[in-house]
């Protein structure tokens, strides 16, 4: 069904309506939705079975690919899961946030088409010239390594594709609000999602300043590149590029909340501090990986790895009780009221959303985020600076917290937004499962060989002349078997999602979204009194309190081994 807009000057748009959500969708918004969520996924199975193949090279027992290929895919690989998958999907959820959730139009479809013909011409070039092995630079890419300027090029193509997106996304906003679409604040999701916007900004020039004069030095036109100037400039970029993900990641936890259970958060000001505490406080945490550069000083590290960043520890830990009390309110609203757990017990387990939600939150904040603040501490760090444990830390973040979370949502996108009927709903419910539990042997794997003292990016450690070798004991070869395992498991669950999502799209019927819900029937609406009735999150405090009590441990058992730790000074 589609309705023709009340447009502001000459723009015209033609909206359909949602049989379930009854919202308006933009049909050109909608395009450049499905547009941006297919290029994700596309970059999301290059971008898997590149982490496939360097999984089983860490796994020393099968180490599968010889030294230049494992450099070259290590660029490859984290290019396209921490840049192009997850960066097209969130413009995708910008679209969606801005134009979907307010019942606006897209303000100009010209421009949407711009972004994405820039951030898919700049993906292509840093994947063709990867591949092409003329730069086996990794992600970082320091100076004074340096890859061909075509691969600099496609960086800041694909960077300057997603700052016109950003600004498409604001822009709606403000015609949305212009056109009466929307009154007071925006929701609570699409708050979150402007946080991201916000934060993008700050990055995506971080970024520029840093590579625009790497590609310069790599055509010649300069002549030196200062390595600390552009190490200082890249982690401007580099790790708020996560921040991104965290602070979409938490409107889409909101979405799926909301989607499969119906909840809504106790205290909505209170989430949006905690949105606000990241834009204020977040962008700090990229110092972890400068604590051992020579060229900052002691109170600048202190300042940026204690004080300021515990604010936006403390906008998480608002979200990460925020989330599961609305979720136990909401269930304890159906009836589930038993105990301080029944309405755990009785959650939609086989709804995939949910699934997810749960598996992304257990992933991110109990390994994710702990091991982030163990590795903010500045004294901590010095064990953990180039090991192991750091992709440890962004896989839990960035793979089981993110990427997760946008496999929930994508599953809801497809009758919604694509008009599919969603296939192999089965699968879908175990997906999250199979990936969440190669992610959890993955990321245990990554930690407990850094603890030993596992080198970040080496090829090898006990195939190697290298003296370090000697140092590291025996028992990594374990640590490195479990993450390597779980790298194949966590790609199982990659590719059952890569399955759902592309058999549903091509050859799901085409169809209006029937319920939100996708494989668990929707609860019956709950008597009227039930919907005002006050319930306490009882069980969300006692999970609240076993979560702290294992951060303590966790923490000062590092504390611990920071004391035994044999340090050889030369």
């Amino acid at each position: 069904m589609a309705a023709p807009a009340i447009p502001l000057g000459e723009e015209k748009a033609i909206f359909r309506v949602c049989p379930v959500t009854r919202l308006r969708v933009d049909l050109a918004a909608e395009r450049m939705i499905i547009a941006n969520a297919t290029a994700a996924v596309i970059f999301l199975l290059v971008g898997g079975v590149m982490g496939l193949l360097l999984a089983l090279t860490r796994w020393e027992a099968v180490h599968l690919l010889p030294a230049t290929w494992y450099y070259r895919l290590v660029t490859g690989h984290g290019f396209n899961m921490l840049v192009a998958w997850i960066v097209f999907f969130e413009v995708a959820g910008l679209y969606f946030g801005s134009t979907v959730l307010l019942n606006a139009r897209l303000a100009s479809p010209w421009a949407a088409r711009l972004a994405f013909a820039l951030m898919l011409l700049g993906a292509l070039l840093v994947n063709g010239i990867v591949l092409a092995g003329r730069a086996d630079v990794m992600f970082t890419a320091y100076v004074p390594l340096k890859a061909h300027p075509l691969f600099y090029l496609g960086v800041i193509l694909f960077a300057v594709g997603a700052l016109i997106a950003v600004a498409l996304f604001f822009v709606n906003l403000l015609i949305a609000r212009l056109e009466g679409r929307y009154t007071g604040s925006v929701p609570l999701v699409v708050f979150g999602l402007a946080t991201a916007a916000i934060i993008a900004t700050y990055t995506l020039l971080s970024g520029a300043i840093a590579f625009i004069p790497a590609f310069f030095w790599s055509l010649g036109w300069l002549r030196t590149y200062d390595p600390g100037f552009y190490r200082n400039l890249f982690w401007g970029f580099g790790h708020p590029a996560q921040q991104i993900n965290l602070a979409a990641m938490v409107a889409v936890w909101y979405a799926l909340a909301a989607i499969t259970v119906g909840a809504t958060p106790i205290n909505e000001k209170l989430c949006r501090l905690a949105f606000v505490l990241y834009i204020l406080f977040i962008n700090l945490g990229a110092a972890h990986h400068l604590l051992v550069d020579p060229g900052l000083s002691f109170a600048w590290k202190m300042f940026n790895t204690s004080y300021a960043m515990y604010l936006a520890v403390l906008g998480s830990l608002i979200h990460a009780f925020s989330i599961p009390a609305a979720v136990e309110v909401a269930l304890r609203r159906q009836g589930y009221r038993r105990g301080l757990f029944e309405w755990l017990r009785r959650a939609p387990w086989q709804e995939p959303g949910f699934a997810a939600l749960v598996v992304s939150m257990v992933l991110f904040g109990w390994l994710g985020g702990v091991s982030g603040v163990i590795i903010g501490t500045e004294q901590l760090n010095m064990q953990f600076h180039n090991t192991l444990a750091v992709p440890g830390h962004f896989h839990a973040t960035v793979v089981g917290g993110t990427t997760l979370a946008f496999m929930g949502l994508t599953y809801y996108l497809i009758p919604l937004i694509f008009r599919r009927e969603l296939r192999l709903k089965r699968l879908a419910s175990y997906q999250p499962y199979v990936f969440g539990f190669g992610m959890l042997l993955l990321i245990l794997g990554f930690l407990l060989s850094g603890t030993l003292g596992v080198p970040r990016r080496d090829w090898a450690v006990f195939k190697t002349p290298a003296a370090f070798s000697t140092l590291i004991p025996e028992s990594a070869q374990f640590t490195l078997a479990i993450a390597g395992l779980g790298g194949v498991i966590a790609s199982i669950g990659g590719a059952m999602f890569l399955l759902v999502v592309l058999s549903s799209v091509l050859t799901g019927a085409v169809q209006e979204a029937r319920s939100l819900r996708l494989v668990v029937a929707s609860p019956a609406d709950p008597p009227e009194a039930a919907e005002t009735a006050h319930e306490e999150p009882r069980g969300t405090f006692v999970i609240a309190l076993a979560f702290l009590a294992f951060f303590i441990l966790v923490y000062f058992r590092n504390w611990w081994l920071l004391g035994l730790r044999s340090w050889l000074v030369h």
